[in-house]
């Protein structure tokens, strides 16, 4: 980027990321509520209100849109259950004590999750003044300007989509199974030391916290999406986003037995080469030949455009029919193995059956069918939980997420 400095570069970069929009959102929205606080309340200092727009304000609709309610529901059980107590007790240290214990338990009846201890601290702060009846219900109108003016942001200025985030989540994932894969192939070459089997091993376990994090990165996403004015077909979006993270974790979880087998087979064979040379040379070009079949199956699933998806599908099935052909190879050389290492034969059963279950999870076919079912789930399901919801959204010409 010629004629610009790196700071300003960097911060450009950090203000599209979720962090950094977050801030600048919650941030004007909190602005905003406060005027509309100063103007139509009598407090001096209304800061409630901005305080619940900034916690209202989250970084998808459908986040603020929970929070928001939840929130509202926190401060007045507070609010009522200082009242209670200030016309019952007054404000002593016992008393002081019970309300928030009260607080805090019927928070949790209520159902307000994260903001159970918002319950007493707001009944706290109200029990705390000399005229609780006015302070509290202040409070209670700050909390709603707050919420509505959150909520009115939110809506007027929809948040962004993470899926492109997301998206690079899952090919970053991908890449590295690919890279993992590729070095797997160099490893059955010649003879492979335990201590080198086992590190794969354990980098091979390694992947699940790399799928806690890609997840996490999908919820996002996916709440972006859901009820997002910005967005039509949303649920497809989701589902294809979901249940290709869900191909990639089997596909992890089975790259960790894979990596397992192998190095049962290195312990088996301190002494010799793991497989015979023209074993050894197919199967580096099938572990190859898989790995591009994983990156192009992340490409396909997070592509929008038609025609950049059309490319990808024909890589993913290019790599298919190339990886099975090399698979039968290798499972006819194999066999004829068995004559030399016939103690080993069932490691060897072990390899082709796991490297079917990743061409298995990875066929086109199937994934297409998979996801024809998880969307007439899904449809089903918000047909049966919210029929007038889709009825207006239909009404209304657009496609119910």
């Amino acid at each position: 980027m010629p004629g610009v400095s790196a700071p300003v570069v960097k911060l450009v970069q950090r203000t599209t990321e979720p962090a950094g929009v977050q801030t600048l959102r919650s941030t004007a929205a909190a602005v905003i509520a406060y005027s509309v606080a100063v103007w139509t309340l009598p407090e001096p200092a209304p800061l409630t209100a901005p305080l619940t727009a900034l916690l209202v304000v989250q970084v998808t609709l459908y986040a603020t849109l929970t929070t928001g309610v939840r929130r509202v529901n926190s401060v007045v059980v507070g609010v009522l259950i200082a009242i209670a107590f200030s016309s019952l007790v007054g404000l002593t240290w016992w008393s002081l004590g019970l309300t928030i214990f009260t607080s805090l338990l019927i928070g949790r009846l209520v159902r307000v999750n994260e903001f159970v201890p918002e319950v007493a601290i707001s009944a706290m702060l109200v029990l705390g003044v000399s005229q609780v009846a006015d302070t509290a219900w202040d409070r209670v109108w700050e909390t709603l300007i707050g919420a509505v003016v959150g909520l009115l942001f939110n809506l007027v200025f929809a948040p962004p989509v993470w899926v492109r985030t997301a998206g690079s989540s899952i090919e970053s994932l991908a890449t590295r199974m690919g890279t993992m894969l590729r070095s797997m192939g160099e490893e059955v070459v010649g003879n492979n030391p335990v201590p080198r089997a086992a590190a794969r091993l354990h980098e091979a376990r390694r992947l699940d916290h790399d799928i806690v994090e890609v997840d996490a990165s999908l919820r996002q996403a996916e709440e972006s999406l859901t009820l997002n004015p910005r967005v039509r077909q949303g649920l497809l979006h989701r589902v294809v986003l979901r249940s290709g993270l869900d191909t990639l974790e089997i596909c992890a979880v089975v790259l960790r037995v894979l990596s397992r087998t192998l190095t049962d087979l290195a312990k088996a064979r301190t002494e010799e080469s793991l497989f015979p040379a023209d074993v050894a040379e197919l199967l580096q070009e099938l572990f190859g030949r898989l790995a591009e079949a994983i990156e192009s199956f992340a490409v396909l699933v997070t592509t929008q455009l038609a025609a950049d998806a059309d490319v990808a599908e024909q890589r993913l099935a290019d790599a298919l029919v190339r990886s099975r052909a090399t698979r039968d190879r290798v499972a006819d050389l194999l066999l004829e193995d068995v004559q030399e290492h016939p103690r080993q034969w069932q490691l060897h059963g072990a390899l082709l059956a796991e490297i079917d279950r990743v061409l298995a999870e990875l066929d086109i076919d199937e994934r297409t069918k998979r996801l024809g079912e998880e969307l007439d789930r899904r449809s089903a399901e918000a047909h049966a939980h919210h029929p007038r919801l889709r009825a207006l959204l239909k009404r209304l010409g657009r496609q119910p997420d």
